[in-house]
């Protein structure tokens, strides 16, 4: 067939012009050619050089990105003009198959302006980025010239008698009208930036925040294209292989996205609202529909396009297999006009091959629409959760602090609103497009139904629709077990953390056993609960499989039977097959959608009680007035409270008339007995406490004239309980003031923190607070009041700072802080204080009593006026300073929390020197190291996936094998049997025999869809026991092996990371992983059946299959690496943030007395901005994949469909098998999605298992003996002898020995002392008795025995130790004296008589079943310490070890033990580890240690004798 523009007929109609030039359709169409060459060879040159001088700097900075106006209609109107022209060429190909020869001019010019199109749409945006809109002119052109020829053609079809009929007459009339619109757009842009015909073009800006080289997230900014598609995402996620993500990789938010943008929205939204008549829940709603309403109305009209377009799959399938199935292909010969054919529409779009082309079309579209509208959704949300996050904060800033501290709203309800509530908003509006979205497609849906299968497809929407309630009651019932769970979890976390804090005292009394018992019993109350959570979840996934199948086979049995003519071709069942498909995915969702709006209800209610709390109000704001009668001089200026009353709650007041002055640069003290209103007097001053009446009065100067009004300056405050922040030391103690070298150091050395900072493994630079290094009472309180003497505020209030010192500190910080400091530089400080030895260092002193103020004045004013109190005094102060003396004898209090953190530094040390020993042979090659890094990021970590697999067993891995697989076998079958059997139905009507077959078939499908409903349970379920039986295998073995493990596992592990395995990786071991597991095979198991299913009916899409597989490949691959990145990102900023709230609620006053909150505010803003930008980079990066995985799908729809068309017109393919070839296309792009994101889940998921497995490699103790139980005798030991041979102690094989070569001897009965500097090794000694150290040569006999030979268990059961941090646990006072339940009471009440506590136990409810909180709280230290002594005492053991049990115990209580211990022990051994001196001089022997040998070792008194004996020293310097 030869070639020719016109075509080459014999009768040369194309060829006539006798009516004229204009009157020939083909030179109409070459006129057409004539715009799209012109614009062709004009902008190509241009782009070429443009591109070239632009390939130096290939990246054009983005501030160019300059809209011109009209921007986003232009690309929206390309295309469309786009697609008219694809319609055009293949109209011009459909009707060019009518005639011998072929006519380019058909197609051609269409084909031209194609390409044209996609020029000037690339020439603009080049143009657009180098903003040069001079050269727009060619485009202008351009348009000019194709809107005239475009108009001329039209003319003349009009003229000729061609109407709307001929399709492409319409295709002409839509170009005419899209050209003109273009041409005005190009006009429009003339006149708004005036670069030509105006002496002036206009000076065009970049958007502020791209002349900020700090954002990087260009969503908002880039073309429509772009937008789109997330093209800008492209070299951000590749980067993500060279390095990994973090803060800085992602910049700054764009500034409309940051959450102060978003607060002033909605708090005008809030102001506009104010004078209507909502309130409460109501206002909150109507606010933020007026502040994020508009992009919600975006998202859910781009939802409404893209479930209408959805249907768009379903017509063109049963268009396609209805037009190949008909018998008789031949169609009317179509009309010819011009000397050209014309054909209608209604045969355009009978052509097969048209339809695939515009389902392909149709499919892009609706999954860009569809991308979008989430995008729109998730970004509103995550704005709206930021401006929520600002308000909750700015209300916090100005919260009552009664509301706090009468416990109407706790720090954790604050932080549950910041974490839970704002997110279910946050979700709520990601799922509200869906709200709108799922009537529309219900109702599309089930008239499509009825349009193709009649009645019957009412009977198939109605089983839809019955089981959407039971689908309801599942996804309610899973939220109630879910929350159980939750419950029973929170149990198991508390009773975890009290068996690790307590781990050491549980080795050593031999108790793991019972408290891990206690575990176990509430994790089976945990999985009992979670067997029911898997139960309704394999419930929930069971439904999801088999509605559809459900559904569709009562509809097509209904309808076979109902109707006698029923036309059940393959074209009607595949089309009502993905309708059905269709119609349960928002059913699926309808659960989860009701769930998260009742959620979300709640959340509104909870934050409008919060947003209507109490605040301080403005009104109780202090002035600075002049008080009448202050001259200039400076002991006159003065702050004072007249006759003020002020309260907490609406009760009565809690200080009445108080009337005080307090003097400018002078030091008064407040002093009273404990709860006489002493702290809230101070508050009052600040402003924290309800004025019921009475004027505050902050004088400033006094040389202001007195109209002017001054709000009150910044107080240094330090609160009684000290406040931290997660910060480094030096930032909690200059807190945002600028650091000054000598001022510091000052600060340090009045505080005494140098030493302590000298134990932190980074001195000053170590975290402190919840994330970082946990410090004692004294040390906190020590901080907090160094940060006040380090403020330059004029006033500092310190309330009782001395409370958690001891003695030697407290004068310390007296002299060198108060008085030295602080008077030096003439502030004014107010000390609460129950020292009262320091009274006579006051310029001011200020007596309360119950409430009031008892007298006020100087030290003698009260000598004099009040000569009672007076004496009061001054016999408290002698005692103090009697106790002073004491406690001088003693050593002090501080070095025993120094040495505690040494020790807790010392084994970390160890670890962290093991470490980086390791890692510096590992960095050899910095470069090197990286691509390790980066390579071991890109691999799946397959190791874990097995050890979690290998966990379930090999008959339950089995049984989940074969239940999947047979259940995608049947899904296929089932399928396949349709397609074959709606082919059969046609020639079941032709002849009776094919009826009979047609009815046996039909009963074969009922029998594989009941068969597929039953194996959706079955696999559903095996999932389900799958996750459960690994859930429980983990935990087990961990809770075992962490037990057992050494004592050295948690002096060199963190408490928090051991707790996180037990809490977020079992949480995620339980709930996520075998969800998600089961997504990923059945996704993946459903991706290769539908690829198989299409091979297997076109193998030509084999060819095609593999280049779309190696792209889904890359895709895939830096996608999980980016997703997993942002992931942790998203994730590690949100702890800061919350953090950041818990701080603030629990520092609320010395924040605002130092007048701070814009600070805090600021850095708030900054941690909510940090973490919005990972949210939405996470966001854009699933929409990334998501768009390619849909194109991509898409492409094999154009490819299955094409390929299965021509193979059945020339092959004589069966058309059931066409249909089901294009339905299961129609699904592969959801399935490879999933697959994908599932993937990337099931990676950061399998995190948790290789964590827990890292625990699980742990060596336990050895705690088998060379004896049995059995061959241990009774009583053992009886008498108590100890016989230490040659010992030599170390921590871990890789450390030095503590103990060198110790040898001693003690008898039956003895009491001995041991004593030595700290580090002497006189801890590890006591250690050595229970083996909890490695004793690697030597050996300890007791009684005959070496205790090496025993098994651990018994050893330790046989011998009492009580240490020195005192250890309780929940519980009953009972269990904590005897957890195995051996003791009767009598023996019971009889060691709280010993350690004098009888009296103290008795006048408790309960008496010994009285509660003890966590950790003993309930209780003061010393009286811990007394429990734990009687807990010693109840275990009647013959050898008993005190490790300087006596540290935290007032004198005189300690000298009462001292005499029971002799009294009641009398007949039994004791081995104290002395840290006073004094308290072993009346024992039997003395050991002095030094560096892990014995020194000295005899009698005391022997030793006492000699002079220069080391014993003498420290008598002496105990003295």
């Amino acid at each position: 067939m030869s070639l020719a523009f016109c075509g080459n007929e014999n009768n040369s109609v194309a060829y006539n012009v006798d009516g004229g030039v204009l009157n020939n359709g083909c030179f109409l169409d070459a006129l057409n050619v004539v715009p799209h060459v012109f614009l062709l060879f004009i902008t190509f040159p241009i782009l070429f050089i443009g591109w070239g001088s632009q390939s130096s700097k290939v990246h054009i900075h983005h501030s160019t990105w300059l809209h011109f106006p009209g921007h986003n209609l232009r690309w929206l109107l390309t295309f469309v003009l786009l697609f008219i022209l694809v319609c055009e060429i293949a109209e011009g190909i459909v009707s060019d198959g009518f005639s011998q020869s072929l006519h380019l001019h058909l197609y051609m010019p269409a084909g031209l302006a194609f390409m044209a199109g996609i020029t000037s749409i690339i020439y603009y945006h080049n143009i657009e980025t180098s903003n040069f809109p001079k050269l727009l002119l060619a485009l202008l052109i351009y348009w000019v010239l194709a809107f005239i020829m475009k108009t001329i053609k039209f003319a003349k079809y009009t003229e000729h008698g061609i109407g709307p009929r001929q399709l492409r007459y319409c295709i002409t009339g839509l170009l005419v009208l899209l050209y003109g619109l273009l041409l005005a757009v190009e006009i429009n842009v003339i006149l708004g930036r005036r670069y030509m015909c105006f002496a002036d073009p206009t000076e065009v800006k970049p958007p502020e925040d791209l002349q900020d080289l700090g954002v990087r997230f260009l969503q908002p900014f880039v073309n429509l294209l772009s937008k789109a598609t997330y093209w800008w995402m492209n070299t951000f996620i590749t980067s993500a292989h060279r390095r990994p993500i973090d803060l800085k990789v992602i910049g700054k938010l764009p500034i409309a996205m940051r959450a102060l943008t978003n607060y002033m929205k909605l708090r005008k939204a809030f102001e506009d609202q104010k004078g209507t008549a909502p309130q409460g829940p109501k206002l909150i709603w109507q606010a933020l529909r007026k502040a994020f309403g508009r992009p919600l109305m975006l998202s859910i009209t781009f939802r409404f396009m893209a479930d209408l377009l959805g249907f768009a799959g379903p017509l063109c399938i049963s268009g396609i297999v209805h037009h190949i199935s008909k018998d008789n292909r031949t169609i009317q010969q179509p009309m010819s006009l011009l000397g050209i054919y014309f054909i209608s529409s209604k045969e355009f779009l009978e052509n097969a091959y048209v339809l695939a082309v515009l389902l392909f079309l149709a499919l892009l579209l609706q999954r860009t629409f569809l991308q979008a509208s989430y995008y729109v959704a998730i970004e509103t949300g995550i704005n709206l959760r930021g401006a929520i996050q600002t308000k909750i904060y700015n209300k916090i800033m100005r919260l009552c602090t009664s509301n706090m501290s009468m416990g109407e709203l706790t720090v954790a309800q604050i932080c549950n609103l910041v974490a839970i509530d704002t997110n279910q908003l946050m979700w709520f509006f990601f799922l509200l497009p869906n709200l709108w979205a799922m009537p529309v497609q219900i109702i599309v849906g089930v008239i499509l139904l009825y349009y193709l299968l009649g009645i019957s497809a009412l009977i198939g929407a109605t089983v839809i629709a019955v089981l959407a309630p039971v689908q309801y009651f599942v996804a309610t019932k899973l939220s109630q077990t879910q929350k159980s769970t939750l419950e029973y979890s929170s149990e198991r976390l508390k009773k975890t953390n009290e068996l690790l804090r307590g781990i050491k005292l549980l080795k050593l009394y031999a108790w793991e056993h019972i408290f891990c018992d206690s575990v176990e019993e509430t994790r089976g109350k945990e999985l009992t609960s979670l067997q029911a959570f898997a139960l309704y979840t394999s419930i929930s996934i069971f439904m999801n499989a088999a509605i559809p199948i459900a559904a569709v086979l009562t509809t097509f049995v209904v309808h076979v039977h109902i109707s006698e003519d029923a036309d059940l071709s393959p074209a009607v069942a595949f089309a009502s097959l993905s309708l059905f498909h269709i119609l349960v995915t928002p059913l699926f969702l309808l659960s989860s959608v009701v769930r998260s709006t009742v959620k979300a209800l709640v959340s509104v209610q909870k934050l409008s009680e919060f947003f209507s709390s109490d605040e301080i109000g403005d009104e109780q704001e202090p002035r600075a007035m002049l008080t009448s009668g202050s001259s200039n001089h400076n002991q006159n200026r003065y702050q004072a409270i007249n006759s003020g009353y002020f309260t907490w709650t609406d009760g009565p007041p809690t200080l009445s008339n108080v009337d005080i002055r307090i003097p400018f640069g002078k030091l008064t003290m407040i002093v009273g007995q404990v709860g006489c209103g002493k702290s809230s007097l101070l508050l009052a001053a600040l402003g924290e406490m309800q004025r019921v009446s009475g004027t505050v009065t902050w004088n400033s100067a006094s040389h202001f004239s007195p109209s002017r009004e001054l709000c009150r300056g910044a107080v240094a405050y330090a609160s009684q309980k000290p406040w931290l922040l997660n910060a480094t030391v030096v930032e909690n103690i200059t807190f945002e003031m600028p650091m000054i070298k000598s001022r510091y150091k000052a600060v340090i050395e009045a505080c005494s923190l140098q030493p302590d900072i000298d134990i932190l493994p980074q001195g000053d630079q170590t975290e402190i607070g919840e994330r970082g290094i946990i410090l004692s009472g004294g040390q906190k309180q020590r901080i907090s009041v160094a940060r006040s003497l380090y403020q330059q505020t004029n006033l500092v209030f310190l309330d009782d700072p001395f409370s958690a010192l001891d003695i030697h500190l407290s004068d310390h910080l007296m002299q060198d802080g108060i008085l030295k400091l602080l008077r030096e530089e003439k502030r004014t400080v107010v000390l609460v204080t129950h020292k009262l030895q320091y009274l006579p260092h006051a310029d001011w002193i200020i007596a309360m009593k119950d409430g009031t103020i008892q007298t006020e004045g100087t030290l003698k004013d009260i000598q004099n006026c009040e000569p009672e109190l007076f004496e009061q005094w001054k016999i408290l102060m002698h005692r103090q300073d009697q106790d002073f003396e004491k406690d001088t004898e003693a050593a002090s209090m501080t070095d025993l929390e120094r040495k505690n953190l040494r020790r807790a530094m010392y084994s970390r040390e160890a670890v962290r020197t093991e470490e980086d020993e390791e890692e510096e042979s590992l960095e050899s090659d910095d470069d090197d190291n990286m691509s390790q890094v980066m390579r071991q990021r890109a691999t799946i970590p397959w190791r874990s996936c097995g050890t979690y697999l290998s966990s379930a067993g090999v008959l339950l891995l089995s049984l989940l094998l074969l239940s999947q697989l047979l259940k995608h076998s049947l899904m296929v079958a089932i399928d396949y049997w349709l397609a074959h059997w709606t082919s059969q139905v046609i020639e079941a009507k032709i002849n009776a025999t094919a009826d009979t077959l047609c009815r046996c078939q039909a009963a074969v499908g009922h029998v594989l869809c009941c068969l597929g409903i039953i194996l959706c349970l079955a696999t559903s379920v095996a999932v389900e026991w799958t996750g459960l039986k690994v859930a429980k295998e983990l935990h087990q073995q961990l809770l075992h092996k962490i037990v057992l493990a050494p004592m050295r596992l948690f002096e060199t592990t963190p408490l928090g990371s051991i707790l996180n395995r037990f809490s977020t990786d079992t949480n995620t071991i339980d709930q996520h992983v075998p969800t998600t597991l089961e997504c990923l095979s059945r996704s993946t198991l459903l991706c290769v059946s539908a690829l198989g299913v299409i091979s297997y009916v076109t193998p030509v899409f084999l060819i095609a299959l593999l280049p779309l597989a190696v792209t889904c490949y890359f895709i895939q691959k830096y996608f999980r690496m980016a997703s997993r990145d942002l992931q942790q990102l998203e994730d590690s900023t949100q702890l800061p943030l919350l953090s950041h709230f818990s701080e603030t609620v629990e520092g609320l006053t010395t924040i605002r007395a130092l007048r701070y909150e814009p600070r805090f505010r600021q850095r708030l803003l900054q941690y909510t901005d940090a973490n919005n930008i990972a949210s939405l980079f996470l966001t854009a990066a699933n929409r990334w994949l998501e768009v390619r995985m849909e194109y991509i799908g898409a492409c094999v729809v154009l490819v299955a469909a094409v390929a299965s068309i021509t193979n059945c017109l020339y092959n004589h393919l069966s058309t059931g098998l066409v249909g089901l070839g294009l339905t299961y296309a129609l699904m592969v792009s959801n399935y490879m999605n999933w697959m994908v994101r599932n993937l990337a889940d099931m990676e950061v998921q399998l995190g948790s298992v290789k964590r827990i497995n890292g625990l699980l490699k742990t060596e336990p103790e050895n705690y088998e003996g060379l004896l049995t139980v059995t061959q241990v005798p009774d009583g053992w030991p009886r008498q108590g002898e100890i016989k230490i041979q040659n010992l030599s102690v170390r921590y871990d094989t890789t450390l030095k020995p503590v103990l060198k070569n110790v040898n001693a001897h003690i008898n039956p009965g003895q009491k001995v002392g041991i004593c030595g500097r700290t580090g002497s090794g006189k801890s590890s000694f006591s250690l050595a008795f229970f083996r909890m150290v490695d004793m690697f040569e030597g050996r300890i006999v007791i009684d005959d025995i070496d205790i090496a030979k025993l098994p651990l268990q018994t050893l330790r059961s046989r011998l009492s130790i009580i240490l020195q941090d005192p250890i309780l646990f929940s519980g009953t006072i009972r269990f904590n004296l005897d957890p195995e339940m051996k003791a009767t009471d009598e023996m019971l009440w009889e060691a709280l008589d010993i350690a004098q506590l009888k009296p103290v136990v008795k006048s408790l409810p309960g008496g010994l079943d009285a509660a003890v909180t966590e950790g003993g709280e309930n209780f003061s230290q010393g009286q811990r310490q007394l429990f734990c002594l009687a807990r010693a005492f109840v275990r009647k053991s013959s050898i008993l070890i005190m490790d300087e049990a006596t540290a935290s115990i007032d004198m005189a209580t300690e000298s009462i033990l001292q005499k029971v211990v002799m009294t009641a022990f009398a007949d039994r051994t004791v081995v104290t580890i002395a840290h006073r001196v004094h308290t072993i001089l009346n024992a039997d022997l003395v050991i002095v240690m030094k560096r892990g040998i014995i020194l000295e070792y005899d009698r005391p008194e022997a030793l006492l004798e000699k002079e220069d004996s080391v014993f003498t020293s420290f008598v002496r310097a105990d003295k």
